[in-house]
């Protein structure tokens, strides 16, 4: 049987990503342009054009000024998550902070959509060991499919020795699925390649490397991109040295190497590539107990 991977796009604009932070305000985004409805509707087409689907997590802040384009992504059959609110690192936000995050997107994505999301990513992976609680704020919230750890080395993030593969994550209020992004295994280190900037740094043969490591599994692997990594006119920022290449680099591939990869592989949202399997395989996945991975 073919494997449907997973495909999900962080909707956030170029000004909202965490390495910006330290060159624009918060408290300015309401004047700056709004460029993420014009990139998700390129990703829309081009989706829709190859037939794929995928998950879409939206900030509820881009959510309230940009309602129409939940609805058309709904619309199209995708799967509508939550990115919180406006894009702080859950260890910023504290427990508390994080619960009301959650509440506070949902209630946005209910009120377009209809339905609250079962579908969570944290801002900057920030699931972490500073951040234990996470999990159970997550099945508080109705979340059942999570992919916000990293398993690899980081210094913004990651859970070393977390697993590269779904698995599933229990708390005090029950147990959800992680979805952890794509990496290749290679020469004994875990090598992250589904997204972001390593989808724009390397070769695509790293990526696909991933994919087939996991379709030999049976197990779906988990790509991601941002708006703003489709819309090589954004404006430019002095980030400075290598923060600024990685952020920079190579925006005006992006699109066509996604293409390629939609071509040659089956996508679906976290939730459609999880459910492929059957509840058989999921009940067999390994359980991780969030006190003790992220602990």
């Amino acid at each position: 049987m073919s494997v449907v991977h997973a495909l999900s796009v962080d909707v956030e604009d170029w000004f909202q990503v965490l390495n910006m932070a330290h060159v624009i305000d918060r408290a300015d985004w309401a004047r700056l342009e709004l460029r993420c409805g014009d990139a998700t509707k390129r990703l829309l087409d081009l989706l829709a054009k190859r037939d794929q689907g995928a998950t879409f997590f939206f900030l509820g802040w881009i959510a309230e000024r940009l309602p129409r384009l939940v609805e058309e992504v709904a619309a199209a059959g995708h799967e509508v998550g939550s990115h919180g609110y406006d894009h702080r690192v859950l260890h910023d936000l504290g427990r508390d902070g994080f619960r009301a995050d959650l509440g506070r997107t949902a209630d946005v994505l209910r009120g377009i959509t209809g339905s609250a999301p079962t579908a969570f990513r944290a801002c900057t992976w920030s699931v972490t060991k500073r951040t234990p609680w996470a999990i159970d704020e997550l099945l508080r919230a109705g979340v059942t499919v999570d992919s916000s750890i990293q398993p690899v080395r980081h210094p913004d993030y990651g859970v070393v020795g977390a697993p590269a593969h779904a698995y599933r994550l229990c708390g005090e209020h029950g147990e959800l699925l992680e979805l952890p992004p794509l990496t290749w295994r290679v020469c004994g280190r875990t090598v992250p390649v589904g997204g972001g900037g390593y989808l724009r740094l390397f070769p695509l043969a790293f990526l696909r490397a991933g994919l087939r490591q996991k379709e030999r599994l049976g197990e779906p692997g988990c790509l991601y991109l941002h708006p703003w990594e489709v819309d090589p006119e954004q404006p430019r920022q002095a980030l400075g040295g290598l923060r600024g290449f990685r952020h920079y680099v190579n925006l005006h591939r992006t699109e066509g190497k996604l293409d390629r990869l939609l071509q040659q592989y089956r996508f679906g949202s976290l939730s459609a590539a999880l459910a492929q399997r059957g509840a058989s395989w999921r009940a067999k996945l390994p359980a991780f107990r969030a006190s003790e991975l992220l602990g």
